[in-house]
């Protein structure tokens, strides 16, 4: 049996070209050694397994060559033999974590003055520099700064920061890069075929993406998934290998919170748990991944340390978000990764988290979608024309009670129907985009009963439920069908598909002449619109008005259809009518809600609370 040797050993760079993502420095250096222009120090600073001690090797071996070709050494003279052999004399490595003392660098000083006996440089690689004491490093800065002429220093450290700056200044310092993704996966490609092992892409790209810079890291991996798999490396064997999320994971959960499953999310979550990693690792995870589908939306997709159709997999999920989306998942999953290592409840926080993403996928699905909601209303009482509309619209929606009666009976039997007997009604709300300041010019309104939403309109929601048939869909879309409407008077115009629709030419006047009405109404029953509605203009059949927040803004959007429903019963209107509302946040409310207001609201609407304050004798202090 042979013996193994691992793949970090194995391939090890042998020349400056086989050295993996450090193009910058090698380039560099092989110049140097061309035109004989030698430091007498170097120092190769970076993280972990990008090259340093490999890099210093090549050098040492290089400028020892009898004869260099382009800066490479050549392999076959006696000085490059014996330096593949491990018995070359003019190359002296010290670990400086086991060799920090003065007394090490006393030794070193003493090897340093002995000529070498073949070949022009004696090198002095120093690993781990920056573990070197502060006496000891005094002691080495007169050698290092006027060694003999045959003595070069190459220093390697991880921490640069942690030497002293009189060490830094009498040294070339080379930064060596982190291996990029990409690099590393061609790296590995190109062993496993010497190798004779078939892997794919994704499998090479968490390997890769999992050593985070370092390439020995990489061909650690490398092995031990080989040793776990065999002569083929598939995605799902590398990941369960290698004990990390699969990107799959992610993927889906992130499909999850887009679509408000909240629950689904937490679900997942729980089975990432049972695997045995930790809320910590699953948050970085899914927040680097939320920083990738950012990336892949734009020009920044070069930023995506990925290759091959994971890339593409990332621009497909990128197009289903929106920036605003991704941005406000970032904070919260930054602000939960700051959080979790002082968290108690770990699982809570991430589970916490993942409920308000996904209240963002919700919204963003009521933003750009229409939302129903379930409501019974009574329908006013609406010319002959307007009801037939509306039952043709109920016809095609509900088919199953159009079978036992055809709608103009339904309508001609029923001009106003009860509350009890009012069909079960749904809302499409489109998501307004932007708050205006005050009300912007109309043009010729359309006939419809509720307003359309404007585009510059502040943003609304609306509660989901399963059934229901809209009024405001069935109005709206014969709204939509009318391309011109005579407010003149109350003939009726046909629409492109034969269906019709009637604005009362009084509307103005009625409405007008029940103002007083329709806000003592909403004193009675909603207190806090009725300021709104004192100062609103009328004109034919719209009506406008200005709040001074958006928070009532929101609040009448939402109560919007009984609003019209209860203006269109107090006037007595025979037709549609419009509502439009702006926001204005330099007017101020035309009567402020008072305790007052608030008890006589909740009295009207709870029976027993009035009886009580009447027999206790209790005001609103």
């Amino acid at each position: 049996m042979e013996n193994f040797v691992v793949s970090a050993r194995k391939y090890r760079p042998a020349t400056f070209a086989s050295v993996v993502g450090q193009r910058h420095i090698t380039s560099t250096l092989k110049n140097a050694i061309e035109r004989g222009q030698l430091a007498h120090a170097y120092l190769f600073c970076g993280p972990r397994g990008v090259g340093k001690t490999t890099c210093a090797r090549i050098f040492a071996k290089a400028i020892n060559c009898l004869n260099p070709q382009h800066g490479e050494a050549c392999n076959e003279c006696e000085s490059c033999r014996s330096f593949n052999e491990n018995r070359s004399l003019n190359v002296h490595e010290l670990d400086a974590a086991s060799n920090n003392s003065v007394d090490d660098i006393r030794n070193l000083i003493e090897q340093v003055r002995i000529i070498p006996q073949q070949g022009r440089y004696s090198v002095f690689v120093i690993d781990e520099v920056h573990m070197l004491s502060s006496a000891a490093f005094n002691a080495f800065l007169k050698t290092l700064e006027e060694p003999p002429q045959h003595a070069v220093f190459i220093l390697a450290t991880t921490e640069k920061h942690k030497i002293i700056p009189t060490i830094l200044s009498r040294c070339q310092i080379y930064d060596f890069n982190r291996i990029k993704v990409e690099d590393g996966v061609e790296y590995l490609r190109y062993i496993a075929q010497k190798e004779g092992i078939t892997a794919d892409d994704e499998a090479l790209n968490l390997i890769s993406h999992k050593a985070d810079g370092g390439m020995r890291d990489a061909l650690s991996m490398f092995d031990k998934a080989v040793s776990f798999c065999g002569t083929t490396l598939n995605y799902k064997d590398v990941a369960t290998t290698l004990n990390v999320l699969d990107y799959d994971t992610y993927f889906s959960i992130t499909e999850m919170l887009l679509a408000g499953r909240y629950t689904d999310a937490l679900i997942a979550f729980d089975e990432v748990l049972a695997k045995g990693f930790s809320p910590q690792i699953f948050i970085a995870g899914l927040n680097a991944h939320m920083r990738d589908l950012l990336m892949a939306k734009g020009p920044a997709a070069s930023l995506i340390e990925f290759t091959g159709t994971l890339v593409e997999r990332y621009k497909q999920q990128a197009t289903k978000c929106s920036e605003d989306f991704l941005f406000d998942a970032i904070s919260l999953l930054s602000e939960a990764d700051g959080k979790i290592r002082q968290s108690s409840n770990q699982r809570l926080l991430v589970e916490l988290g993942l409920m308000k993403i996904a209240g963002l996928g919700q919204k963003k699905n009521e933003d750009t979608g229409t939302l129903s909601f379930a409501t019974d209303i009574p329908l006013p009482p609406v010319g002959r024309q307007t009801q037939q509309v509306v039952a043709q619209q109920q016809a095609a929606a509900m088919p199953q009670t159009t079978a036992t009666a055809t709608p103009s009976n339904s309508v001609q039997s029923t001009p106003q129907r009860s509350a009890a007997t009012a069909p079960r009604i749904e809302q499409p709300v489109a998501a307004p985009r932007q708050t205006t300041a005050q009300t912007a010019p109309r043009p010729e309104q359309p006939a419809t009963a509720v307003p359309q939403h404007r585009e510059q309109t502040p943003k609304t929601t609306t509660t989901r439920t399963k059934r229901g048939v809209s009024i405001n869909s069935i109005i709206n879309t014969a709204g939509a069908q009318q391309q011109r409407v005579e407010t003149e008077n109350e003939n009726p115009t046909e629409s492109p598909e034969g269906q019709t629709v009637v604005v009362d030419s009084r509307s103005e006047a009625k409405i007008l002449d029940a103002k007083e009405r329709i806000i003592a109404d909403l004193e009675r029953n909603r207190p806090r619109f009725a300021g709104a509605f004192g100062e609103m203009r009328v004109t034919k059949n719209v009506i406008s008005i200005e709040v001074p927040s958006q928070e009532l803004y929101e609040d009448i959007m939402r109560s919007k259809s009984e609003l019209l429903m209860s203006i269109i019963k107090e006037a007595g209107i025979e037709g549609y009518i419009e509502l439009e509302v702006a926001v204005n946040e330099k007017i101020k409310a035309a009567r402020p809600i008072t305790i007052e207001d608030r008890l006589r609201h909740l009295a009207g609407k709870n029976q027993r609370l009035a009886e009580m304050i009447d027999k206790l004798g209790l005001d609103a202090e």
